[in-house]
């Protein structure tokens, strides 16, 4: 029998892949500092941490951040924490490393606020005054300035990008071992099929639910904040329907390492992201059953060892059912 061929990306996924997808080390320290000065008011950005009990590595990220981008290498004008109601030194760990530390009740009081990341990244709009905007969440470990100046980067060298996302290594650290691909479970078992059967647009993206992306202010102020874990799905999906998928980068930063969640607090979060991915298609009109509604193509990555680089792997989403057992003619009736 012939060899099977695995199915291809979309190849409007694969020319994005070529174009808009770049190393953090592609853009030198020289280059984003002229160009964040060429840009003027629009190259101002705004750094924001949610944080909720993060006490062991929220001030760390902070004195990185300080240190290396707003005092060594002028890129960020501001950096800010928004706490979420923590009950240990968060807050006061964060303002002593030298972040401005502002509480999520406080912001917008008459709007009772809610659980949930997305609610403190909608709100921090309105504490925050940059033209760019850097989430970065506050449980990473051995944090590496590149994760904010590798997606500001594109931001301020090209006016046409929109949004960018990180890209990165997610090992698995759980009981003194490390599986070195094994963080990321929810995205390779929820987000990633969800994306590449319904926006398979989207499937170039590694990363697409991490916790480190920026954009421009302009895009981000249009658009719908899912209040949990569904945000960060919910936020890509709706800016490449605002802004299409050319508007879209994402940049490689090397290695993440952060605190994992048990199997239970997964299943939530599992949950809200799908939630989130039927809201908007029921709000496009595309929960029917018809032709194009899902293309059945998973598209994942893995790193080459010897370059470094991710490589893209396509395989076909098999959906064939066969009937019940009883209803062919070649089963022998009443065996059960």
């Amino acid at each position: 029998m012939p060899a099977e061929q695995s199915p291809a990306p979309l190849p409007e996924v694969a020319d994005w892949l070529r174009r808009r997808s770049w190393r953090s080390a592609d853009r030198s320290a020289d280059r984003l500092l002229a160009a964040k000065r060429a840009a003027g008011p629009a190259g101002t950005v705004s750094v924001v941490l949610p944080a909720l009990d993060e006490e062991s590595t929220v001030g760390g990220i902070v004195e990185v951040i300080r240190r290396e981008l707003i005092e060594r290498l002028p890129l960020v004008d501001e950096l800010v924490v928004v706490d979420s109601g923590s009950v240990d030194r968060t807050a006061e760990v964060a303002a002593a490393a030298g972040a401005r530390v502002v509480h999520r009740d406080e912001i917008l009081p008459r709007v009772p606020p809610v659980p949930g990341k997305g609610e403190v990244l909608w709100r921090s709009l309105l504490v925050t005054s940059g033209a760019i905007v850097c989430f970065i969440d506050a449980d990473l470990r051995e944090f590496d300035p590149a994760f904010v100046s590798g997606i500001i980067g594109p931001l301020l060298t090209d006016p046409d990008l929109q949004l960018v996302k990180a890209m990165y290594d997610r090992p698995l650290e759980t009981g003194g071992a490390v599986v070195p691909a094994g963080g990321g479970r929810v995205t390779e078992l929820v987000a990633r099929p969800l994306l590449n059967l319904h926006w398979p647009q989207l499937a170039g993206f590694v990363q697409p639910l991490g916790g480190e992306y920026a954009a421009r202010r302009s895009l981000l102020e249009q658009l719908h904040f899912p209040t949990g874990y569904g945000v960060e799905l919910g936020l890509l999906v709706d800016a490449l329907e605002l802004v299409g998928l050319d508007a879209l980068a994402q940049v490689d930063v090397g290695v993440r390492h952060h605190r994992h969640q048990d199997s239970q607090a997964l299943g939530r979060m599992a949950a809200t992201i799908y939630r989130t991915a039927l809201e908007r298609l029921d709000r496009t009109h595309r929960l029917k059953a018809a032709e194009g509604l899902a293309r059945p193509v998973l598209t994942q990555f893995t790193r080459d060892a010897l370059t470094r680089e991710f490589t893209a792997h396509s395989h076909e989403v098999a959906a064939l059912e066969r009937p019940p057992m009883i209803e062919r003619p070649e089963y022998p009736a009443g065996s059960s």
